[in-house]
């Protein structure tokens, strides 16, 4: 073998030797999950071999070709208890047999199978918590749900090779708790050169997000009655046909329109050219209140202001970087906030002229240096 073609083949094989794989794995559909899109891309730009599992549901499109690979899982029961064992089973045979060199678990409804054969194979095991799992609200009210969440969360988590999170608060309630050493990965968006637009041809309001209790639709939608714009409800859930017949009964269906699932690129369009957006929880969970949601920094990177409740990781940026109108959840006070900003051009155009400041402070490619710093250390 001639000395080029030696070094050539020898410098493919060091690349495919360090090249690792990881594989990710989430219960709901990957259509519409854009934390996940952002951190599988930015590992496979980085040079990391990189399969993300999700779920086949009825909302589900067509897999779009991306950096990495993608699987969703069939399965027969989509709700209960049921489908959470079928699901879970699905996934440790599929885990089983998948060539990788760490598995990560994105939040406790996929740590078992995970964890088992992550130890099973002598693999790496890494938690990524998207929230406050165990204070859900669809958890907390269900004290034999929360017991069960709650004994999985206290066995797994610590075991955990490594584990981050999304919030500085979540993070130090978990590092307190667990004595562990959870790190921060905001889930911030993508920072992209485009204008800022001024002009909106129409005042329409935005609403990003899960159709699902706690999200505070009732009180907007009540709010509606008082304010003369469209509203557009890009999001589905468990509410959802609740929450269209609320608008029905308060005569507020020809403002409110409910899109249902938005596909990434048409909701980034769309809420660009909206003239403010909501982010409405209620503090029946810790899992809102210490939460720091994507829309918060969708809003942001949109160029556009938000009402969004005076919670304390809003409240940190939003000192920093005036980019809110910070409320509680009332009608009145969403109703008041939303004419300020309609009403006061002077007070709307600050808040926009901050966002770009903001963006530049927040955005992924900053974020996902801290995740490649992780994922490189395993």
């Amino acid at each position: 073998m001639e000395g080029g073609n030696y070094f050539f083949y020898l410098s493919v094989f060091v690349v495919l030797f360090e090249m690792k794989k990881i594989l990710f794995t989430v219960i709901n559909s990957l259509s519409f999950d854009q934390r996940m899109e952002r951190i599988c891309t930015a590992l496979a730009e980085a040079g990391f071999t990189v399969e993300l599992i999700g779920r086949k549901t009825d909302v589900s499109l067509a897999l779009k070709e991306k950096p990495y690979k993608q699987k969703e899982l069939n399965c027969f029961i989509q709700s209960g208890k049921l489908f959470y064992l079928e699901y879970n089973i699905r996934l440790f045979f599929y885990l089983l047999f998948r060539k990788c060199d760490a598995i990560c678990a994105i939040d406790l409804d996929t740590i078992v199978p995970c964890y088992i054969v992550s130890r099973l194979r002598s693999k790496k095991i890494i938690y990524d918590a998207h929230e406050y799992f165990t204070e859900l609200i669809e958890v907390v009210h269900r004290p034999a749900v929360r017991k069960v969440w709650l004994s999985i969360e206290s066995f797994f988590v610590p075991r955990c090779d490594i584990a981050y999170t999304v919030s500085e608060s979540i993070k130090n309630i978990f590092n307190e708790k667990y004595k562990t050493n959870f790190r921060l990965i905001r889930n911030v968006a993508r920072l992209e050169n485009h204008e800022v637009r001024h002009d909106k041809e129409e005042k329409y309001l935005i609403y990003i997000g899960a159709v699902n209790a706690g999200r505070g639709l009732e009180q907007l939608i009540e709010a509606m009655r008082f304010i003369d714009c469209k509203l557009y409800i890009c999001g589905k859930g468990d509410l959802f046909d609740a929450m269209v017949k609320l608008s029905e009964e308060l005569k507020v269906a020809d403002k409110v329109r409910f899109l249902g699932f938005v596909e990434p690129e048409k909701l980034k369009t769309l809420t660009r050219n909206a003239y403010l957006g909501f982010l409405l929880l209620d503090n029946s969970s810790k899992s809102y209140y210490y939460s720091l949601a994507n829309k918060f920094f969708d809003y942001i990177h949109a160029g556009i202001p938000q009402i969004t409740v005076d919670f304390p990781e809003y409240r940190f940026i939003n000192e920093r970087y005036k980019v809110a109108e910070l409320i509680a959840l009332d009608v009145a006070e969403i109703v008041k906030a939303v004419h300020k900003l309609l009403n006061d051009k002077a007070y709307y155009q600050s808040i926009v002229d901050n966002t770009i400041a903001a963006r530049e402070a927040y955005n992924w490619q900053k974020e996902s240096q801290a995740l490649l710093e992780i994922y490189q250390a395993i």
